[in-house]
């Protein structure tokens, strides 16, 4: 049963936000990309994977598969030797060719860039057709919720939602659209540095004072 807090008043959570984005000022994706489909790639990677081995891995990736097209016709068991060290390399295999397929037949080769036509790729759902968005498209139209954003976001009081949409529905209803592309990724370095899973340093916590779970 997820434990529910107090929520926060729209005024607090703004106050939060503030707090946090000026102490993550240099708050950014964590992953290495230098074109959509490479991001792409990268996302579908980073389920149950740090960021750190992401990057180790897709240099490797994208020196044999050059392009989108060499992707849809790569071998299967010569993608999983490649991208092993993240896991779960069967079914992340699956998604990225089938994804570079559904870019080339579907898109011809062009990575789209709305919401509806991201989340047609294999392995993509709309947290990371969020992040494709504002890294590749400079277009902000709702709030990555990973992991980090839903414990975070749950134990300070922002939202209560069971699910990554609900959570963000809450969010984008509690926050100016400025903070919007701000929240995911400044979430992620306070998950890493202090809020972190099972061992929330509080006592080093800017906003300790304002959280619900300190209530």
């Amino acid at each position: 049963m997820i434990k529910k807090y107090k929520k926060q008043t729209k005024k607090q959570s703004e106050e939060i936000v503030k707090i946090l984005i000026d102490e993550y000022k240099d708050a950014k994706c964590g992953l290495d990309y230098t074109t959509p489909f490479s991001l792409v790639v990268a996302l579908i990677l980073a389920a149950q994977c740090t960021d750190k081995r992401v990057n180790e891995v897709t240099p490797i990736f994208f020196e044999k598969y050059k392009t989108i097209e060499d992707v849809k016709n790569a071998s299967f068991d010569e993608v999983v030797d490649i991208i092993k060290p993240c896991g779960f390399y069967s079914n992340k295999a699956k998604s990225i060719i089938e994804s570079a397929r559904i870019v080339c037949e579907d898109f011809n080769g062009i990575v789209p860039d709305t919401m509806k036509d991201l989340t047609k790729l294999c392995g993509i759902g709309r947290k990371s057709a969020n992040i494709i968005l504002q890294e590749c498209f400079g277009k902000i139209e709702g709030i990555a919720v990973d992991t980090h954003v839903t414990r975070i976001t749950r134990k300070i009081g922002f939202s209560n939602g069971k699910t990554q949409f609900e959570i963000e529905s809450d969010l984008l209803k509690l926050f100016d659209k400025k903070y919007w592309g701000k929240i995911n990724h400044m979430m992620v370095l306070h998950g890493r540095a202090i809020c972190i899973a099972n061992r929330p340093q509080c006592d080093k916590c800017p906003v300790s004072h304002l959280c619900k779970k300190n209530d």
